[in-house]
Protein backbone atom coordinates (compact mmCIF):
# COMPACT_ATOMS: atom_id res chain seq x y z
CA UNK A 1 0.00 0.00 0.00
CA UNK A 2 1.10 3.42 -0.92
CA UNK A 3 2.03 6.09 1.95
CA UNK A 4 -0.21 9.42 1.93
CA UNK A 5 2.83 12.28 1.21
CA UNK A 6 2.99 15.60 2.05
CA UNK A 7 4.71 17.77 -0.60
CA UNK A 8 8.48 17.77 -0.48
CA UNK A 9 8.71 14.18 0.20
CA UNK A 10 9.56 11.00 -1.87
CA UNK A 11 9.95 7.54 -0.84
CA UNK A 12 12.10 5.41 -2.44
CA UNK A 13 10.78 1.64 -1.71
CA UNK A 14 13.39 -0.34 -3.97
CA UNK A 15 16.24 1.94 -2.19
CA UNK A 16 14.36 1.58 1.05
CA UNK A 17 15.13 5.55 1.23
CA UNK A 18 13.07 8.45 2.35
CA UNK A 19 13.64 12.23 0.26
CA UNK A 20 12.60 14.99 2.55
CA UNK A 21 13.09 18.78 0.52
CA UNK A 22 11.60 21.53 2.09
CA UNK A 23 10.99 24.66 0.70
CA UNK A 24 9.90 28.26 2.24
CA UNK A 25 10.58 28.87 6.19
CA UNK A 26 11.75 25.70 8.06
CA UNK A 27 8.77 25.68 11.09
CA UNK A 28 8.16 23.63 14.01
CA UNK A 29 4.93 22.41 12.16
CA UNK A 30 7.30 20.96 9.06
CA UNK A 31 9.17 19.54 12.08
CA UNK A 32 5.93 17.80 13.62
CA UNK A 33 4.96 16.93 10.09
CA UNK A 34 8.13 14.74 9.67
CA UNK A 35 8.49 13.30 12.97
CA UNK A 36 4.56 12.00 11.97
CA UNK A 37 5.34 10.77 9.03
CA UNK A 38 8.72 9.10 10.04
CA UNK A 39 7.07 7.26 12.97
CA UNK A 40 3.97 6.14 11.32
CA UNK A 41 5.86 4.64 8.40
CA UNK A 42 8.55 3.56 10.92
CA UNK A 43 5.62 1.21 12.32
CA UNK A 44 3.87 0.39 9.31
CA UNK A 45 7.11 -1.10 7.54
CA UNK A 46 8.97 -2.69 10.34
CA UNK A 47 11.89 -2.26 7.40
CA UNK A 48 14.49 -0.07 8.36
CA UNK A 49 15.01 3.21 5.74
CA UNK A 50 17.47 5.74 5.51
CA UNK A 51 16.57 9.53 5.41
CA UNK A 52 18.19 11.96 3.14
CA UNK A 53 17.46 15.53 3.71
CA UNK A 54 18.18 18.40 1.47
CA UNK A 55 17.85 22.20 3.13
CA UNK A 56 19.49 23.74 0.33
CA UNK A 57 16.25 25.18 -1.37
CA UNK A 58 14.96 27.07 2.33
CA UNK A 59 14.49 30.95 2.21
CA UNK A 60 14.91 30.96 6.08
CA UNK A 61 15.09 28.92 9.14
CA UNK A 62 12.09 29.53 11.96
CA UNK A 63 13.22 27.02 14.75
CA UNK A 64 15.39 27.54 17.64
CA UNK A 65 17.39 25.53 20.00
CA UNK A 66 14.88 23.99 22.18
CA UNK A 67 12.90 23.19 19.17
CA UNK A 68 15.55 21.06 17.36
CA UNK A 69 16.65 19.72 20.76
CA UNK A 70 13.20 18.79 21.29
CA UNK A 71 12.89 17.14 17.90
CA UNK A 72 16.46 15.62 18.06
CA UNK A 73 15.53 13.87 21.50
CA UNK A 74 12.22 12.91 20.29
CA UNK A 75 13.60 10.80 17.82
CA UNK A 76 16.02 9.02 19.38
CA UNK A 77 13.76 8.25 22.02
CA UNK A 78 11.07 7.02 19.70
CA UNK A 79 13.79 4.85 17.58
CA UNK A 80 15.63 3.39 20.52
CA UNK A 81 15.29 -0.20 19.99
CA UNK A 82 14.96 -0.56 16.18
CA UNK A 83 17.72 -1.47 13.96
CA UNK A 84 20.01 1.47 12.45
CA UNK A 85 19.75 3.42 9.90
CA UNK A 86 21.90 6.62 8.00
CA UNK A 87 20.23 10.28 8.09
CA UNK A 88 22.40 12.38 5.39
CA UNK A 89 21.38 15.81 5.36
CA UNK A 90 22.74 18.15 2.90
CA UNK A 91 23.42 21.50 3.98
CA UNK A 92 24.61 24.82 2.68
CA UNK A 93 23.96 27.36 4.87
CA UNK A 94 25.62 28.19 8.43
CA UNK A 95 21.86 28.55 10.29
CA UNK A 96 21.11 24.99 8.73
CA UNK A 97 24.16 24.00 9.39
CA UNK A 98 23.84 24.92 13.46
CA UNK A 99 20.57 23.38 13.75
CA UNK A 100 22.27 19.85 11.65
CA UNK A 101 25.07 19.70 14.16
CA UNK A 102 22.63 20.06 17.16
CA UNK A 103 20.75 17.47 15.53
CA UNK A 104 23.43 15.16 15.26
CA UNK A 105 24.99 15.44 18.67
CA UNK A 106 21.70 14.30 20.57
CA UNK A 107 20.89 11.85 18.08
CA UNK A 108 24.92 10.24 18.38
CA UNK A 109 25.34 7.13 20.42
CA UNK A 110 21.57 5.62 19.22
CA UNK A 111 20.18 3.72 16.01
CA UNK A 112 19.97 6.87 13.82
CA UNK A 113 23.37 8.18 12.16
CA UNK A 114 23.20 11.68 11.37
CA UNK A 115 25.63 13.23 9.08
CA UNK A 116 26.32 16.74 7.76
CA UNK A 117 26.82 17.12 3.80
CA UNK A 118 28.05 20.08 1.69
CA UNK A 119 27.85 18.05 -1.62
CA UNK A 120 25.25 15.84 -2.96
CA UNK A 121 27.53 13.61 -4.45
CA UNK A 122 29.27 12.57 -1.13
CA UNK A 123 25.80 12.43 0.66
CA UNK A 124 25.09 9.76 -2.11
CA UNK A 125 27.77 7.82 -1.94
CA UNK A 126 27.58 7.46 2.18
CA UNK A 127 23.80 6.28 1.48
CA UNK A 128 24.96 3.97 -1.36
CA UNK A 129 22.67 5.53 -4.43
CA UNK A 130 23.72 7.38 -7.33
CA UNK A 131 23.49 11.28 -7.00
CA UNK A 132 20.38 11.23 -9.60
CA UNK A 133 18.32 9.79 -7.13
CA UNK A 134 18.74 12.58 -4.30
CA UNK A 135 18.27 15.49 -7.40
CA UNK A 136 14.77 13.95 -8.09
CA UNK A 137 12.85 16.97 -7.01
CA UNK A 138 9.29 15.61 -5.15
CA UNK A 139 8.05 19.73 -5.78
CA UNK A 140 8.04 18.58 -9.70
CA UNK A 141 4.75 18.43 -11.76
CA UNK A 142 5.24 14.64 -12.21
CA UNK A 143 5.01 14.23 -8.22
CA UNK A 144 1.91 17.09 -7.85
CA UNK A 145 -1.05 14.47 -7.93
CA UNK A 146 -0.28 13.66 -4.16
CA UNK A 147 0.03 17.16 -2.93
CA UNK A 148 -2.54 17.86 -0.02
Amino acid sequence: MKMKLPPGILFHHDLNLMVFRPRGILTDKWLDVVIELLEREEDRDKKPFNRFTDLSKLDAIDVDFKTVFRFSLHRRLSYAGRPPVKSAIYVTSEAAARIVKIHALVTSHSALNVKMFDTLADAATWLDVSPETLELDPWSPKFSDRQP
